[in-house]
């Protein structure tokens, strides 16, 4: 996901980006633990994701606590 990709997400659609790709994260690390992964690159896309929509949601002020417990 670029930047702009993010930005241009409204706040209900970044939350669901952003839960979507924590769980995506973890997965891709539990699948490395067991040895199931073959391309070890795309856990850095992961948490670089996770690390945009983060910042894109902490400059709208959203409160991602509420946000993501539902």
């Amino acid at each position: 996901m670029k930047a702009s990709e993010a930005h241009n997400l409204k706040d209900d659609e970044l939350v669901e980006r952003l839960r979507h790709a924590k769980e995506e994260a973890f997965n891709l690390r539990f699948r490395q633990s067991t040895g199931e992964l073959e391309n070890t690159a795309r856990i850095g896309a992961a948490r670089r994701d996770v690390a945009r929509l983060l910042t894109v949601a902490r400059e709208r002020g959203i409160d991602l606590e509420k946000a993501l417990e539902h």
